[in-house]
């Protein structure tokens, strides 16, 4: 039966958009179908564009639903955090022959910052971690450490976009847009892929760190505010024109009187329709999701809420948690942003920039551990914690403690969804200079990730340009094995 037509001369009420947009879904749904049968074309990415946000079947068995990272923006210090160095206390200040290259440039040799915290054992497991992190070192029996990741450039930069797309180059998608490109959304209501910044500004490249370079915008980042409207420009609907309006429901008109070969050729517009019910659907449903109020006063303490210099990062991992509650697939907080010491770059003073970021870190992390776990939510969520590199065991200047950038090797770890707790894998020479032992690099860290969601990540492809293109590149990568229980 034939939709009785309609005049968009006037105007249309977003009720009566929304609902004519809704009740086009089903013949969405149906060319989806039968796109992926072949029925309308061959395309690899014909039926994805149709129905972009629906889940989709899964590789593997999935041990993850979600995943948490943690993105240390600059480049913490693994000597001074969580890769233990005993023999370099008492040479501080002595000159050493050891090959860096870092913002400086490549050297032969420099004088030695020892660390400048003490370590000690936690856990069952013994594992050392330094005074900067004494909640998260609570926490190390979840914890599979990883010493010896290497990245690709020493500049933030590239090395951002590597270990957020896979690559150094812009323009490609991001992990969290992979994610969902590979599994659907689950929650219809809430973006798949929820990015959260520091309060002190973006990281350097900014969006291109969240893009889904050429996929659909379905499946790019959505920044949220943890406090306040939580999604800018979210009334985007009330603001389309009449003429935009029109040109979407005589596309899905066009649908219903059975022209459905024209949905193939107009895809971006399915991608467009899709992200406008999305926009809609989140008026109403992002608020509840960010309110934080609704928590007990014991789980807000948990997250250090309660504390001037940890109640930033504590509310959006709390707020974390209550995404993962919701069924979203990818959620990236970013501690520091900005310049200086406003992140982790500790080029200058390493005591004062790293006291700074782990005192705000640290017990909102542990508490996100934690509390995931009495859920029975750390099983299926993925808690990553890292930044672009590591930094170097020697001075960058020729007075102070700051160090250079480190992309030789450096640590990051991973807990819950399937990874082992308590272990470490890797290990970085005497100095923490470069990975000596088991070298790992980004890929190999996507592609455990993507394994662990239910992905096979040298399978996982976007048909673009000619070319099948995967996160872990055309030479494909394989899983830290060591990690996976």
């Amino acid at each position: 039966m034939k939709h009785p037509k309609r005049d968009f001369c006037g105007n249309t009420s977003r009720r009566e958009f929304i609902q004519t947009v809704s009740g086009g879904f089903a013949k969405l749904a149906l060319t989806g179908m039968l796109a992926k049968e072949g029925v309308l074309g061959n395309s690899l990415n014909a039926a994805d564009s149709l129905n972009p946000l629906l889940p989709r079947p899964k590789h593997f068995p999935v041990k993850a639903r979600s995943v948490i990272f943690l993105f240390m923006y600059g480049g913490p210090s693994h000597i001074d955090t969580f890769d233990y160095k005993p023999t370099m206390y008492g040479m501080d200040g002595k000159t050493m022959q050891v090959k860096t290259f870092g913002r400086g440039g490549k050297r032969n040799e420099g004088r030695i910052v020892e660390p400048r915290w003490n370590f000690k054992p936690y856990g069952k497991c013994g594992k050392y971690v330094s005074d900067l992190f004494p909640h998260v070192g609570q926490c190390v029996d979840e914890i599979a450490f990883l010493h010896s990741m290497q990245a690709d450039s020493p500049i933030h930069g590239s090395a951002m976009l590597m270990m957020n797309s896979g690559s150094l180059v812009s323009g490609k998608p991001t992990l969290g847009s992979w994610i969902n490109y590979g599994l659907g959304t689950v929650n219809q209501n809430l973006p798949g892929y929820v990015v959260m910044l520091d309060k002190t500004g973006g990281p350097i490249s900014g969006a291109k760190n969240w893009t889904s370079g050429y996929m659909p915008a379905s499946y790019q980042g959505t920044v949220f505010r943890p406090k306040g409207e939580p999604i800018l420009d979210l009334r985007h609907v009330d603001q389309m024109s009449d003429g935009e309006q029109a040109r979407i429901i005589q596309s899905l008109n066009h649908l219903n009187e059975g022209h459905m070969e024209s949905r193939v050729d107009n895809s971006n517009l399915a991608a467009r329709i899709a992200s406008y019910e999305l926009a809609y659907k989140m008026q109403s449903t992002a608020p509840e999701a960010i309110d934080t109020d609704r928590e007990t006063e014991e789980t807000k303490a948990l997250y250090g809420m309660n504390e001037a210099h940890t109640e930033d990062f504590g509310r959006k991992c709390l707020l974390a948690r209550r995404l993962v509650e919701r069924d979203v697939r990818f959620i990236q907080i970013y501690s520091g942003g900005s310049h200086g010491d406003n992140n982790w770059d500790a080029h200058g003073d390493l005591e004062l920039n790293h006291n700074k970021h782990a005192r705000n870190t640290d017990k909102p992390i542990a508490g996100l551990l934690k509390d995931l776990k009495r859920r029975g939510l750390l099983d299926e969520t993925i808690v990553v914690w890292g930044g672009e590199f590591g930094r170097q065991p020697t001075a960058e200047y020729a007075s102070g403690s700051g160090r250079d950038h480190n992309s030789n090797g450096f640590t990051m770890w991973m807990a819950g969804g399937g990874i082992k707790g308590g272990i470490s894998v890797g290990q970085t020479d005497e100095l923490g200079s470069a990975a000596v032992e088991r070298p790992l690099g980004v890929k190999n860290l996507h592609a455990t990730i993507l394994q662990q969601m239910g992905m096979d990540p040298n399978y996982l492809s976007y048909f673009h340009s000619g070319l099948d293109e995967k996160l872990v590149g055309i030479e494909g990568a394989e899983p830290i094995h060591e990690i996976i229980a």
